[in-house]
């Protein structure tokens, strides 16, 4: 496919757990590697806008992933600087990207910009503004929210192309395994699963209940390949001020996940609630209609299969870094 070829593509984040598959697609669907820019911090700290505007110089497409983001425990010990390190870089970088005259700015939103208790379930892009955040995700996801008021915000005033996406949980390859403080759950959960079995350890400590108010907690979980295939298809067909959900389509009880994880590494020990810690939100899923229907985005990977790439990429580096 040739969808970008002879664009200059910035990509924010590149480098990252999610930047290295869009990298990839970008390139199968015609970007050439010398037209795609990467920049990496500290060279670049993209909370600074003379920064910002070095890197969007010449660019035709910016599609901005890089952000300070984290689980639970990271959202609890750090919302100041979530929020101002997210809304300071998007603020600078779609501002700079505006002067500069880049033809087209894809912003990544988050699901954690949806409400505590949305109207419906699944989220549907209408019901944004039902109610504010799960309060450990708030600063974040309201960070990343007013990027969309802003991308609207500039399409009516400068026509400038801003595009808007929400994707739900990742997980993959590459995930912040070996940075515990900032692990979502399933590489939590992966790491403590087969890092136990392999010390022989006799239980396994995950955080929560599993309820919320008697009912599972619950989550959706995209594989980051389709992520980036997800991302890639609207930054090359889609143009609308409308935000739009990148999803899975599967919820998944929090506790059957725990059990999953716990069969797939081969654990034999014993697992134990730590009812102190927070499960967060009470249900994520997305309505993915709409990305369907507007860039013909379906995730392809069954969870099943891509939880055992994930597991067995944790294991070979693992043993890589054990020597």
């Amino acid at each position: 496919m040739t969808g970008f070829a002879g664009k200059k593509i910035l990509v924010t984040g590149g480098a990252g757990f999610l930047g290295g598959p869009l990298i990839r697609i970008l390139v199968d669907r015609g970007a050439r590697r010398e037209d795609l820019s990467v920049p990496e911090y500290p060279r670049f700290d993209l909370r600074r806008p003379a920064d910002c505007a070095d890197v969007v110089a010449g660019r035709d497409i910016v599609i901005h992933l890089a952000a300070n983001a984290g689980g639970i425990g990271w959202n609890r010990a750090h919302p100041g600087a979530l929020f101002h390190d997210n809304a300071t870089m998007g603020i600078h970088l779609m501002e700079e990207s505006r002067k500069a005259g880049v033809k087209k700015f894809v912003q990544i939103g988050t699901v954690c910009a949806y409400p505590f208790q949305p109207p419906r379930i699944p989220f549907r892009e209408d019901d944004l503004w039902a109610g504010y955040p799960e309060p450990t995700n708030a600063p974040y996801g309201m960070a990343k929210k007013m990027m969309m008021v802003m991308g609207q915000a500039y399409r009516q005033e400068y026509d400038f192309n801003v595009i808007y996406l929400l994707p739900v949980n990742l997980y993959g390859p590459r995930d912040h395994f070996f940075e515990p403080e900032k692990s979502h759950v399933i590489p939590a959960l992966i790491k403590k699963f087969v890092d136990a079995r392999e010390s022989g350890a006799p239980e396994v400590v995950v955080w929560g209940s599993g309820f919320y108010e008697g009912t599972p907690v619950s989550r959706e979980f995209l594989y980051v390949e389709d992520a980036a295939e997800g991302i890639a298809l609207a930054a090359e067909r889609y143009d609308e001020p409308a935000p739009v959900n990148i999803g899975a389509g599967r919820e998944i009880p929090i506790n059957d996940l725990i059990a999953m994880v716990c069969a797939m590494t081969g654990y034999r020990g014993k697992i134990v609630r730590d009812l102190s810690r927070p499960d967060g939100q009470p249900r994520r899923c997305l309505d993915t209609s709409r990305a369907k229907e507007k860039f013909g985005f379906v995730a392809r990977t069954p969870f099943e299969e891509g939880l055992r790439r994930t597991i067995a990429w944790y294991e070979q580096a693992r043993r890589e870094r054990n020597g």
